[in-house]
């Protein structure tokens, strides 16, 4: 646990323990998981129960939350009734024992999706999520009224970051920029109708999606930017070459983009409309592509200084490989292509 100063500590104090319901005295091995950008995770068992959770240290908010830890832990406690989702355990982000705030939820069993043979299992397990209502009352969840402006400015303050360094390259400097530009060209282009909306996950990589196989609990992990919005969104963001590419080498064709749709649609049912799914989908393609390229232009440039809390080689690389000029040309053309 030496990779958060003073964790070790902290899961001896008493307020942690008598809330988990754990010995007085720490009996359990905390395990070091795959670390996130913004969080570390520990897997452990309870000494107790005998069952296996998860223990999550925030370092960061990619949404700028000084309540980061207990906006994630909303979200999954409001996505509790999908089946779909790890239970909350315990939650603490006052930060007065220690510098991060502190998630513990129930660990799920499950592998990352495969995009080749389990593509389809993520649908039924998005329509789940997705079919839980949102009380009326809710007013913790952030929602933008116009979601596609609100993508292309976090893009703008993300690309900011590598414009203004010294690091980044001039060529790509110019490219991205243009990419913005015709980003911003498709936003003036499209109007979102208003529909349905529900508690939307926004991140939605095959990592986060952990398979257990057909007939079996499939679950959508890791609620660390979730929003009141466009179903769509989530699909859009879940097909974006952008996505798919992150931990595999991935990019989804036309076709098989267009098959999970279908299978979206009939999972969802008559649980609420999907009219205008398909459109808004391919809305929000090529919109989520541009925040992909540009966090990645913004961590490569964090990825450079030196005292950086978590420091991924894998996702280093991956920086780099989002920043060739190649690729940035094949994401050109999912913004000029348009969609009947």
């Amino acid at each position: 646990m030496e990779r958060i100063r003073g964790l070790e500590e902290y899961v001896k104090n008493k307020e942690y323990r008598e809330a988990l319901g754990l010995p007085k005295e720490k009996t359990e091995n905390y395990e070091l998981l795959a670390q996130g950008e913004y969080n570390i995770n520990y897997a452990f068992t309870h000494s107790v129960t005998g069952k296996k959770l998860l223990l999550r240290v925030n370092c960061g908010s990619q949404m700028h939350l000084e309540h980061q830890i207990e906006y994630e832990a909303h979200a999954l406690r409001l996505m509790e009734g999908s089946g779909r989702t790890p239970k909350v355990l315990y939650v603490d982000g006052s930060k007065k024992i220690l510098e991060h705030g502190v998630l513990v939820m129930e660990y799920l069993p499950g592998h990352a999706m495969d995009y080749h043979t389990e593509l389809m299992l993520a649908a039924p397990c998005l329509a789940d999520i997705h079919s839980v209502p949102i009380p009326e009352s809710e007013e913790i969840l952030i929602h933008p009224q116009n979601p596609l402006k609100a993508i292309l400015e976090e893009c703008e303050e993300m690309f900011k970051v590598y414009l203004e360094s010294p690091l980044g390259d001039g060529e790509k400097k110019t490219y991205i920029r243009e990419l913005l530009d015709l980003g911003w060209k498709r936003e003036a282009e499209i109007q979102l109708e208003s529909g349905y909306q529900c508690c939307i996950n926004t991140e939605l990589n095959s990592t986060n999606l952990l398979i257990n196989g057909e007939g079996k609990s499939n679950y959508l992990i890791d609620w660390e930017k979730p929003l009141f919005g466009n179903p769509a969104q989530d699909l859009g963001h879940f097909l974006a070459p952008t996505t798919t590419f992150w931990k595999t080498d991935v990019i989804l064709t036309s076709e098989e983009m267009e098959k999970f749709i279908d299978a979206y649609i009939k999972a969802v049912g008559n649980r609420f409309k999907t009219d205008m799914i398909r459109e808004h989908t391919h809305a929000f393609i090529p919109i989520t592509c541009l925040r992909g390229i540009t966090w990645c232009a913004m961590a490569w440039v964090q990825y450079q200084q030196p005292d950086k809390l978590i420091f991924n080689e894998s996702t280093f690389k991956k920086l780099n490989a989002y920043l060739d000029m190649d690729f940035l040309k094949n994401i050109r053309g999912y913004l000029e292509r348009k969609y009947s």
